[in-house]
């Protein structure tokens, strides 16, 4: 299980005592002289091994990056470490409290956000303003890993939440994918004409019991709109639920998809582990998921007829979850200007075109060339889109959307599978201002 924030603030120093009472984020966990990594010189020449932490999940596409940097250079090795998923934040903050941390790391850019706000990271901004990509670079990745105005993260991978569109059904069924992906009446009538094809065939899908991948794939809709289920500003943030209109007509269409028997019916036990099967076995018209979840299940054929495009709003409008991982620097590392190296060399473009060969997205857009887009066509409608990706910066996001006994999977069942969608964002937003407070505090 992923650390709550108050766990965070124990591992960290701030001690258990402390934390129940309220220490604020400002100070460091431990005194370590800071790094300037934009420093004149800084990094010239550098030397020696650069210890590096993954996450299992992305263990491929890091040491496809790892392989080319040794392939470009002989002065400095990384020694990758990959860590199971359900541990890694753990044993960060662990290495953190004990003074032993790798040089770099490879975080899940929402996680990003809590240690950024416990200072333990090292300030990369010089980093990110020297590689002069403005909002090329993702905008949503960064906000993760700001504080005050100053990054302690680089953009790394992509994971982005798309629609898969079967354009083979969308074109028995006489549909437009453009026209009828663009408002959630064109969904609904889409997934109508295409469920009745067959009695094997559905118009729409969704992971109905795993909280994480619904967060992942439901609430872009509702950014859509410009508006998210969480107000204010890291320190004095509420609840945006009760009252949410993007949010209501959102459970309404997944309530109506589901009331029609316009899903599989065993969208109302899954868990994600059978989350892409329905779209890959070419029996759904409309699948919200990631590149990653399609792109290594599906055959060559059925690739090939699918188009993507951005999760519409109740009205119009599109947005994705700007899901992936940051490169961070926790504060002490033994080889601060060899990790630099590695970051730059990592979020270059040559490395950055290449994501997709490991099934992730590229971090910034000016990968999109007309070679690019020719060669990866379902990678690229959020890379020419990538300023409407957006992540919840909070210190919260685990308690609330990724764990399976939080306020959002149960909001989405009650409204979804009960009908009762009023009552169930009633409920929600009491939860969401319970956790947000103890988060802050």
């Amino acid at each position: 299980m992923e650390l709550t924030r108050r766990q965070l603030l124990a591992l960290l120093g701030a001690g258990g005592a402390a934390a129940a009472t309220g220490v604020g984020l400002a100070g460091c966990a431990r005194d370590v002289a800071a790094v300037d990594v934009g420093a004149p010189g800084f990094g010239d020449g550098a030397r020696g091994t650069v210890e590096m932490w993954c996450r299992s999940d992305t263990v491929n596409g890091v040491r496809a990056v790892v392989d080319a940097f040794h392939a470009a250079q002989d002065r400095v090795r990384v020694e990758l470490t990959p860590i199971q998923n359900g541990q890694y934040v753990t044993k960060v903050a662990t290495a953190i409290r004990g003074g032993r941390v790798p040089d770099v790391i490879d975080i899940d850019d929402i996680y990003s956000t809590m240690f950024a706000f416990r200072d333990v990271f090292t300030d990369l901004t010089p980093l990110v303003e020297d590689l002069a990509l403005g909002d090329a670079l993702s905008p949503g990745h960064l906000a993760l890993a700001t504080k005050d105005g100053r990054h302690y993260g680089v953009p790394f991978l992509g994971d982005f939440s798309v629609l898969f569109c079967n354009t083979e059904l969308f074109d028995t069924a006489g549909l437009d994918v453009d026209e009828h992906t663009a408002s959630f009446d064109g969904i609904l009538e889409a997934a109508r004409a295409i469920a009745a094809l067959d009695d094997d065939t559905y118009g729409w899908s969704f992971p109905g019991n795993a909280s994480g991948a619904l967060g992942f794939t439901v609430q872009p809709h509702v950014w859509a709109t410009g508006t998210d289920l969480i107000s204010g500003e890291i320190g004095d943030q509420r609840g945006n639920v009760a009252g949410n209109e993007a949010l209501r007509r959102t459970l309404d269409l997944e309530r109506t998809l589901w009331d029609e028997a316009l899903v599989p019916p065993g969208c109302f036990a899954d868990d994600a582990s059978r989350w892409s099967a329905d779209y890959v076995a070419g029996r759904l018209g409309m699948f919200p998921g990631g590149y990653g979840v399609v792109a290594p299940n599906a055959s060559p054929e059925l690739l090939e007829r699918s188009r993507v495009v951005l999760l519409p709003g109740p009205d119009g409008g599109g947005a994705f979850f700007d899901g992936g991982d940051n490169l961070c620097m926790p504060a002490g590392g033994k080889n601060p200007e060899a990790a630099t190296e590695f970051v730059r060399f990592a979020v270059a473009l040559e490395q950055q075109a290449r994501m997709p060969e490991g099934f992730y997205s590229p971090i910034r857009s000016d990968v999109v060339t007309p070679g690019f887009a020719a060669d990866h066509p379902l990678v690229t409608p959020p890379l020419e889109s990538l300023g409407s990706g957006y992540a919840p910066t909070t210190l919260a996001y685990n308690l609330i959307y990724n764990q399976q006994d939080g306020p959002w999977l149960r909001m989405f069942r009650r409204a979804v599978f009960d009908g009762e969608v009023d009552a169930a964002m009633d409920e929600a937003q009491t939860t969401y201002d319970r956790i947000l407070r103890q988060a802050q505090a």
